[in-house]
C-alpha cells in the first residue's frame, strides 16, 4: 500500500504595522501630500494589509508596534492572534517577535507590513510553497527593501541590518546565507514610501477588484488631483 502523503502545514501569516497617526510614520509622503492626506493614505494602505490578513487561509497574527496599541490591533483583526512587538530597533522587534511565535509553537512564519498593497495572496501562497525546499524566502522591493520575508529557521541576528535602507534586501540575504540557510529570491514587488511611489502605484491597482484596493485607489486618485504640489507628480 502506498503510503499517505503529509500534509504540510500552512505557515503563519504575520502582520507587522504601526498605528496611524498624525505625525507617525510616512513623513516623507507628509511633506508632499500634507499630514492629514498622509494620514489617510496610512489607514487604507493598512486596510489592505488587514484585507490580506483576513483572506489567509492558515494561522494570522496581527503585531502592533507597541504594547498600548494591542486592543486597538484586537478590534481591527480580531480573528487573528494579537502579538504586540517590543521595544527596540525593527530589526530587535522583529527578532523578539519571531522567537516569540516559534517558542508558541508557530513553525514557519511570513512576515508582511502595511505598505505593500500590490502583494497578492498568490505571491503569499508561493512563498508558502518555496519554503518547503527553501529555509527562508525574501520578496524584494524594487527601493532594495523587502515587501515580504518567510522562514522556517529562526532569523540569525537582525538588530545590525540597514533597516529602512536600499541595502537592507541584500543585507538579509547575506546574513541568512552567513547562517547556513537555503535561501529564495522571489519576484520584485514595490512598496509605499516616497511621493514618485504614488502615480504608479494608482495605475497598478487601477483593476484590482478586491475592496480595499479598491478604497486605496480611489483615494489615491483623489490626492494626486488634489494635492498641493511645487511640481508636477512623476
Amino acid at each position: 500500500m502506498r503510503s499517505a502523503k503529509a500534509i504540510v502545514p500552512l505557515p503563519t501569516l504575520v502582520l507587522v504595522c504601526k498605528r496611524p497617526a498624525l505625525g507617525v510614520g510616512k513623513q516623507r509622503l507628509a511633506a508632499r501630500l500634507g499630514p492629514e492626506r498622509a494620514l489617510l493614505l496610512a489607514e487604507r494602505l493598512l486596510d489592505c494589509a488587514l484585507e490580506d490578513l483576513a483572506a489567509w487561509p492558515g494561522p494570522q497574527v496581527i503585531a502592533p508596534d507597541a504594547p498600548q496599541h494591542a486592543d486597538w490591533a484586537a478590534q481591527r483583526a480580531p480573528f487573528a492572534c494579537c502579538r504586540p512587538q517590543p521595544a527596540g530597533n525593527l530589526g530587535q522587534r522583529l527578532q523578539a517577535l519571531d522567537t516569540r511565535l516559534r517558542d508558541e509553537g508557530h513553525q514557519a512564519l511570513l512576515y508582511i507590513g502595511s505598505d505593500a498593497p500590490t502583494l497578492t495572496l498568490k505571491a503569499c501562497q508561493d512563498a508558502a510553497g518555496a519554503l518547503q525546499h527553501a529555509d527562508c524566502l525574501l520578496l524584494p522591493a524594487r527601493d532594495g527593501g523587502v515587501v515580504l520575508m518567510a522562514s522556517r529557521r529562526p532569523w540569525p541576528e537582525l538588530a545590525a541590518l540597514p533597516w529602512s535602507s536600499a541595502q537592507l534586501g541584500s543585507a538579509l540575504a547575506r546574513a541568512c546565507r552567513a547562517a547556513g540557510y537555503r535561501v529564495a529570491i522571489g519576484a520584485a514587488g514595490a512598496d509605499v514610501d516616497r511621493p514618485a511611489d504614488l502615480p504608479p502605484l494608482a495605475r497598478a491597482l487601477a483593476g484590482d477588484p478586491r475592496p480595499a484596493r479598491r478604497r486605496l485607489h480611489q483615494t489615491l486618485e483623489s490626492l494626486l488631483a488634489e494635492a498641493p504640489c511645487a511640481t508636477p507628480w512623476p
